[in-house]
């Protein structure tokens, strides 16, 4: 999790142009441009943009088949409508907002403060406060929550090795642990083993429910196993924290893996023998600070230290690591900044299919994700950034596409609808902000310049300890 001291060495100063595997960048298109049958119906040229009103004609007129826009369609016509309008208040607390996830159908907001709070918002009834969590036995902060699928479950991280549980649909709106109601707690340590308790960065549902994961300061990623009450699978998996895991698809097998060791590594459950990972992957050159899937086993991106964002296609990891880690620039991402003399310099052994440039990612472990399928299909990549704003790539051009900019602190975290163009940062500021493609600009909860902020309580504060 932690920055760590390099030894100078030259860099490449001049930026190399952006570019990105041809396949990755095929399939990506496919998903988020009009379908074939779509655009032979209106024009034999493919290279001419299709407007949204052709689209809804062609609907009408049938030439769409089935009645309806295909998958393709859709996400052409409703990538067009980013959500950028704004922003709108969801919340405003007095500690920093840490993670931030919508619910798979959409229904539901959560949230995660530094201290001992969760939120939990109904995202279709005016974001009224659904639930009320005070969370138990909490170090520093809130971590990392995940849903699970069915989102009867709401599980929490701390930096400590207990990961608790709370059912989300309960009776009452205040959930305080232990008092009005209990929260579970998993035990991911091993006391016959462990001489220091660790602390959890990241944790996850498995699609179909019965299995938690998660990365820790010990190096490690466990697995625990909901039905038989026990963790289930213990890997010995980097040589520094282990910042970021996460399920490669719905069958639960593979695992993605990122640490400080500057490596994203790819586990398969099916054949684990004395800790080997199925594949790793190098490129980064400092510690990853998250992980998304695209959900297909196949591509995933990472955040990282080094300040880009990566794409990769797990085809083309390598059975051991690929040449020595190259030693960057002496400096600390907790409370320096970044060497502007290494920002382009290139991994010598670089396996990823593109990198993304222009966000920042210090002080803290700032995420990034693939936007949704079902409205986007996929197109952009968006990442909170250190910088207090949001960056949305395009894929395929490696263009920054949009940049929200309001708050006054940094944004580690923000989520983006499934379904709907609504996007939710949450900024140490003490805000959660909505972005829309379009608002009532007459709303009250739309925020203004003056109610900017740095912090909660307008007060700096220190820490050596800094998720």
């Amino acid at each position: 999790m932690r920055g760590r001291r390099r030894r100078a060495r030259e860099a490449d100063p001049v930026p190399e142009p952006f570019t990105i595997d041809e396949e990755v960048s095929h399939v990506t298109r496919v998903r988020s441009e009009p379908c074939q049958r779509t655009r032979g119906s209106f024009q034999p040229s493919h290279k001419r943009a299709i407007s949204t009103f052709k689209l809804l004609s062609g609907r009408e007129s049938g030439h769409s088949g089935a009645g309806g826009f295909s998958t393709n369609d859709r996400a052409y016509a409703a990538r067009k409508h980013l959500p950028t309008k704004g922003p709108w208040c969801v919340d405003d607390m007095n500690s920093e907002a840490y993670v931030s996830q919508f619910s798979s159908d959409g229904s539901l907001l959560v949230a995660g403060f530094r201290g001992s709070r969760i939120k939990i918002y109904d995202a279709q009834n005016g974001w009224k406060v659904h639930k009320d969590i005070s969370c138990r036995s909490l170090q520093w902060t809130v971590s990392d929550i995940a849903l699970s699928p069915d989102q009867q479950l709401l599980a929490y991280s701390s930096l400590s090795p207990t990961v608790h549980i709370v059912n989300v649909h309960s009776a009452g709106k205040e959930s305080q642990a232990n008092v009005t109601e209990i929260h579970d707690g998993l035990e991911f340590s091993n006391d016959d083993e462990e001489e220091y308790p660790f602390g959890i960065f990241s944790v996850k549902f498995s699609k179909d429910g019965q299995e938690v994961v998660v990365g820790n300061s010990d190096r490690s990623i466990h697995v625990y196993d909901l039905r038989a009450n026990k963790v289930s699978v213990r890997i010995r998996a980097h040589s520094a924290d282990v910042n970021a895991v996460t399920f490669a698809d719905e069958s639960g097998n593979v695992l993605y893996s990122g640490s400080d060791d500057n490596l994203c590594k790819v586990w398969d459950r099916r054949c684990l023998a004395r800790d080997r990972p199925a594949g790793v992957l190098t490129g980064h050159l400092d510690g990853i600070t998250f992980i998304d899937s695209r959900g297909d086993g196949r591509y995933f991106i990472s955040n990282c230290k080094d300040q880009t964002i990566k794409l990769w296609d797990v085809r083309k990891m390598s059975a051991s690591i690929k040449g020595r880690p190259p030693r960057l620039f002496d400096w600390d991402y907790r409370w320096m900044a970044f060497p502007s003399e290494a920002r382009h310099y290139k991994h010598p052994n670089d396996q990823s299919l593109a990198t993304y440039r222009g966000h920042s990612v210090l002080r803290t472990l700032i995420r990034c994700y693939f936007s949704p399928l079902y409205s986007t299909g996929q197109r952009y990549i968006y990442t909170g950034s250190s910088d207090d704003s949001v960056y949305i790539y395009d894929v395929v051009t490696g263009d920054i596409v949009e940049k929200l900019s309001w708050h006054g602190s940094i944004i580690r975290d923000c989520t983006w609808h499934p379904y709907n163009p609504t996007l939710v940062s949450s900024s140490w500021d003490g805000y959660l902000a909505r972005w829309e493609a379009s608002g009532d600009e007459d709303d009250p909860s739309l925020l203004t310049d003056n109610e900017q902020r740095t912090s909660p309580d307008r007060q700096a504060y220190t820490r050596h300890f800094i998720l």
